[in-house]
């Protein structure tokens, strides 16, 4: 499938089957569900195939093998007709009647995948599909010898299906991206022996192990000891989460550093990941598909002015016996002007141009639709981290015990944080470097569980924990000085010397340099932000309230679904983020839009992506997308209002076929100037 109008083409198909009592198709995931009393699927695979598509068992070797062309090999016959054009123009310039020639032949050329594909939908249902509307404008174009601007109009439309189709493929590998985080094999541990096997025979008990590095295949509870494990994949959270015995853990996420064994807790095809496919497709369910207006209108447009050609041709010379050759000149002059060149090129010219300059700033934009949806937001739902923030925790505060420096906290906390992968860790060993402190490796290094991690330095205990993991816990002093370093969103953590605190050291992840300036630009545009985060309220808060937005915080995935759907109830929403837990949201709002940054899973589900990592980029797309519609509705009404007036001027016999060539052609070549000034539109700026 191209685009969501072949969903909506292969739902109509299906729905004509007598049993069938509802049928829907799942774009993202390219699935057909119908309902049915009985057994039909010969019947629906008939049909489908019947349509132009092609349908795999769910789960089949044959659907899973399906590999997308490249760019490349879907460009082959665009590539094929406009070497044919170019020789056509030549062999005009030579002798034009051999040119003229040439240019039906080019036409058919590329009308015959068109017509064929129109005369299966129309033999399934979709009579007024735009491969009908383009058959009947190139065929008419034809009959009347405008012969360049038939084979031009299939070439510009067979370029646009091509870029549609590999946006689709693109979007669609961001599913498979998804479903790669679930190992295919796992190490199953059974009466004391390790096997490795399928995934899909582990079932609830079942105890299995996972290597340092290596991702949970399912969903399963610790079984023993302590152990951190990445779940940014999930949670878009940069810091590894440490879990003790009994404690569960999703699929898809990462041991960090040791191997763990794990006991299974959920079904085959229920775990983490299974559910977030699963929101996605019913996120996608409560959005309609979203059909191209061309689509739309030829459903119209289409047999109107071909009946009222043939009314034309036929009413005169019948009924009132006048001349058949002038009303046959006169009808086909009414074709010509019926014929939807200007009308067909008038958006995706404007788009076309859109997506150019989109580009140009450093926004990837897939497709016309979410660009022309961009430009009716007027709430943006963002993440904090890796989206509103860098993702990266730095050293903020370092509060010593009276009598010691800075750097000396800092050269015996990074001594036993030395060698960590630890986000945490990282930080303060990079906050030694900052400061040109030589650090000292201390002996005995080891993790505690759910506490620190603790060490020997120079025969001297050494322990960097977490406030609350102390016990006895902190003095008053100490206590109040940490909630108020937490009050301010920061991650603590207290650094003691033989059981006495010698300091505390506060990290917070960065806000992104332009994250002001973007919610500036976006107000102005009269565009409201809210932060959906996963992260603790009171580190929500402190960013939020640094940038003067709304918060909920505390979310699981699940939740900013909720709070999304919530939102586009009054409001068309955009869903920032940068993790696969945002990915469901995107799906769920009127239009999502990645990170650059971010997973490859948020990149390809996302209708938009900001390629180069600005924010600022947010108002820009919207800008840009409002400046589209408007161009979009300019190129509409001059398409439609030339067709008018000349239309009025041909049944008079005022104008001829000459004068109607010139009408379409001046309609096109207006509606295209006025799509290139979206190259140069002017975008919004921050006003220093």
């Amino acid at each position: 499938m191209d685009c969501p109008s072949c969903a909506a083409k292969i739902e109509t198909a299906v729905s004509q089957i007598r049993e069938v009592s509802q049928a829907k198709v799942l774009f993202t995931t390219e699935k057909l569900v119908v309902d049915a009393d009985s057994d039909i699927s010969a019947a629906v695979r008939t049909t489908v195939e019947a349509a132009g598509y092609e349908l795999h068992d769910v789960g089949s070797n044959n659907a899973s093998s399906v590999q997308p062309q490249s760019l490349l090999s879907e460009a082959k016959p665009v590539i094929i007709l406009a070497i044919l054009m170019a020789l056509s123009w030549g062999l005009e310039f030579v002798n034009p009647q051999l040119g003229n020639i040439a240019f039906i032949l080019t036409t058919l050329f590329g009308l015959y995948p068109i017509a064929r594909k129109s005369l299966r939908l129309m033999r399934t249902g979709s009579p007024f599909a735009i491969e009908t509307l383009m058959t009947v404008a190139a065929v008419g174009a034809i009959f009347i010898q405008a012969t360049e601007e038939a084979a031009m109009v299939i070439l510009l439309f067979m370029l646009g299906e091509m870029l549609e189709a590999y946006s689709a493929g693109r979007a669609r590998r961001g599913v498979s991206a998804l479903m790669a985080l679930v190992p295919e094999d796992a190490i199953l541990i059974k009466n004391g022996q390790k096997t490795t096997v399928p995934v899909a025979q582990l079932r609830p008990g079942d105890v299995i192990e996972i290597a340092p590095g290596g991702r949970l295949p399912t969903d399963a509870v610790l079984v023993s000891g302590f152990a951190s494990f990445d779940e940014s994949a999930l949670t878009g959270e940069s810091v590894p989460v440490e879990r003790n015995a009994g404690e569960k853990v999703a699929a898809g996420c990462l041991s960090v550093d040791k191997a763990v064994q794990m006991e299974v807790v959920s079904e085959q095809g229920q775990n983490a990941i299974d559910r977030i496919l699963q929101l996605i497709e019913e996120a996608e369910e409560r959005r309609a598909p979203i059909e191209r207006f061309i689509d739309r209108f030829s459903r119209i447009y289409t047999p109107i002015i071909m009946l009222i050609s043939a009314l034309v041709i036929v009413i005169p010379p019948v009924f009132f016996s006048a001349p058949w050759e002038t009303w046959i000149y006169r009808g086909l002059t009414l074709l010509l002007i019926g014929c939807p060149c200007a009308l067909v090129i008038s958006t995706p010219a404007a788009i076309t141009s859109a997506l150019a300059t989109a580009t140009r700033r450093g926004a990837l934009i897939k497709g016309g639709a979410a660009l022309e949806q961009l430009g009716t937001v007027t709430t943006i739902a963002l993440d904090k981290t890796g989206t509103l923030t860098e993702g990266k925790p730095h050293v903020t505060d370092i509060v010593p015990v009276e009598g010691m420096t800075e750097d000396e906290l800092i050269r015996i906390t990074a001594s036993v944080e030395a060698g960590s992968h630890h986000p945490l860790a990282k930080a303060v060993i990079n906050k030694a470097e900052t400061l040109s402190i030589k650090v000292e490796e201390a002996e005995e290094r080891k993790a505690l569980a759910g506490k620190g991690v603790e060490g020997l330095l120079n025969g001297k205990h050494i322990l960097v924990s977490a406030p609350a993991r102390l016990n006895p816990p902190l003095e008053n002093q100490w206590q109040l000085k940490v909630e108020e370093l937490e009050a301010q969103g920061k991650t603590v953590v207290v650094t003691l010397e033989d059981n006495r605190v010698i300091g505390l050291t506060a990290l917070q992840d960065t806000l992104r340099n332009d994250a002001i300036d973007a919610m500036t630009m976006l107000k102005a545009l009269n565009v409201n932000a809210v932060m959906l985060t996963g992260d603790n309220p009171r580190a929500a808060s402190a960013i939020a309230g640094q940038l003067g937005m709304e918060y909920r915080a505390g979310l699981l995935p699940e939740d900013k679904v909720t709070a999304v759907m919530e939102l586009n109830r009054n409001h068309s929403t955009m869903m920032v983020g940068d993790g696969i837990n945002d990915a469901p949201a995107m799906k769920a709002s009127s239009i999502g839009v990645a990170m650059g940054s971010g997973t490859d899973v948020a990149l390809e589900t996302a209708d938009a992506a900001l390629t180069h990592n600005r924010l600022t980029g947010l108002a820009e797309i919207i800008a840009l997308s409002r400046a589209t519609r408007k161009i979009i509705r300019e190129n509409i009404a001059i398409a439609l209002g030339l067709k008018g007036v000349f239309l009025v001027t041909s049944l008079l016999g005022i104008t001829g076929l000459w004068v109607a060539v010139l009408a379409d052609s001046g309609a096109t070549a207006l509606v295209t100037a006025n799509a290139i000034r979206l190259l140069r539109v002017k975008l919004p700026e921050v006003k220093k």
